[in-house]
């Protein structure tokens, strides 16, 4: 069946995604084929390809599509990888990392949040994601080591089961707080040794957790 909102989405990646550097070309054949209004409030989806996050309910958002590109590029996904994600939310971030071929282990402190993202995610066809409602900060020990972990909340500062729970030569996207906003990190993980590198800043509800925010 033909999808009459292909035409805005191919807009969305050229105008707010390639025109902003992401040019990694398996990353944006996903953001052209993962329906994004699907995972957005039906009051939103008139909305679901502008510039900017939309509220999924809970008080948490679906992120700027520019800012999931970024994450996911950083990421340096190959099919076959198992991701982390933490942060479920409305499940568009964990509908990219599947359609690049990861297995995804996404994990959801709201179990509503989870519940909703896994029906949309099982009605689009993608198998290969296992859902967790806990603590994300805590990470998903019982599934590591990951190729790379994707943090979909700010934090405070780098989460310590996370980072244990990388693969070596793995990588964590994660936003940092920094002053008034947050700071994209990107940590690789070689033979135990860390090396940060920070990106642009941005806006994310904040991690709550253990190793995150208080409640």
């Amino acid at each position: 069946m033909e999808d009459p909102l292909e035409p805005a989405r191919a807009r969305m990646v050229e105008e707010q995604i390639v025109a902003r550097g992401v040019s990694d070309q398996s990353v944006l054949r996903a953001f052209r084929t993962v329906p994004r209004h699907e995972f957005v409030p039906e009051e939103y989806r008139r909305d679901a390809y502008r510039d900017g996050p939309l509220p999924i309910g809970n008080g948490q958002t679906i992120s700027q599509p520019y800012m999931v590109a970024s994450m996911t590029e950083a990421a340096r996904v190959e099919p076959g990888n198992r991701i982390l994600e933490i942060g479920t939310g409305s499940g568009y971030q964990a509908a990219i990392l599947a359609e690049l071929g990861a297995f995804v282990f996404t994990v959801e402190r709201l179990r509503l949040l989870s519940n909703l993202a896994q029906e949309v995610l099982d009605s689009l066809g993608y198998t290969q994601i296992r859902f967790l409602v806990a603590d994300g900060t805590l990470g998903w020990q019982a599934e590591a080591p990951f190729d790379a972990v994707v943090v979909t909340a700010g934090a405070p500062h780098l989460p310590e089961p996370l980072l244990d729970q990388l693969a070596d030569g793995g990588r964590l996207v994660i936003p940092i707080e920094d002053g008034f906003s947050q700071i994209l990190h990107v940590v690789t993980k070689t033979e135990g040794e860390i090396h940060e590198e920070r990106k642009e800043r941005c806006t994310f509800v904040p991690l709550i957790g253990e190793f995150g925010w208080d409640r």
